[in-house]
C-alpha cells in the first residue's frame, strides 16, 4: 500500500496543478471531506470539484513536495506551493497535508498553511 499511497498523493497534486479537476474521482473517495483554513469543510466529490473550479483563489500554480509519509490507512505530506492568485499577484506558501485513505482513495484531507490564510 505504501507505494500506491505515495503515488496517490503525487497524483492528487498533478491533477490539481494540471487543472484536470474532472479527474479528482480517480484519487478522492466520492464521500471525500476536505478541510482547509478559511473555508467550511468541503463534502463530497462534486463539492470538491466545484471548489477547485469556482471557489479556490488560486488561478494556477505548482506544488513541490518535500516528503510523503505513510502509515496504515493514513498519509501526510509537506512542501511548498508557488502560484498566482486570481487577481494576478504571486503566491508562495509552505503547506502540510494529512490524509485518511479508504478503498485506495483519499477519504479525508486536511491542509495546514504556514501563513494566516491562502
Amino acid at each position: 500500500m505504501s507505494t500506491q499511497a505515495t503515488t496517490l498523493v503525487h497524483d492528487l497534486f498533478r491533477i490539481i496543478d494540471g487543472r484536470e479537476f474532472d479527474r479528482l474521482p480517480e484519487v478522492c473517495h466520492e464521500d471525500v471531506v476536505y478541510e482547509r483554513p478559511g473555508y467550511e469543510p468541503i463534502r463530497g466529490i462534486d463539492e470538491l470539484i466545484h471548489f477547485y473550479r469556482e471557489v479556490r483563489i488560486i488561478a494556477r500554480g505548482e506544488h513541490h513536495l518535500t516528503a510523503v509519509l505513510l502509515d496504515e490507512g493514513h498519509a501526510a505530506c509537506w512542501g511548498r506551493f508557488e502560484g498566482v492568485h486570481r487577481n494576478g499577484t504571486d503566491l508562495g506558501v509552505d503547506f502540510a497535508d494529512t490524509y485518511v485513505l479508504e478503498d485506495g482513495r483519499i477519504r479525508h484531507r486536511k491542509t495546514f498553511f504556514f501563513k494566516p490564510a491562502v
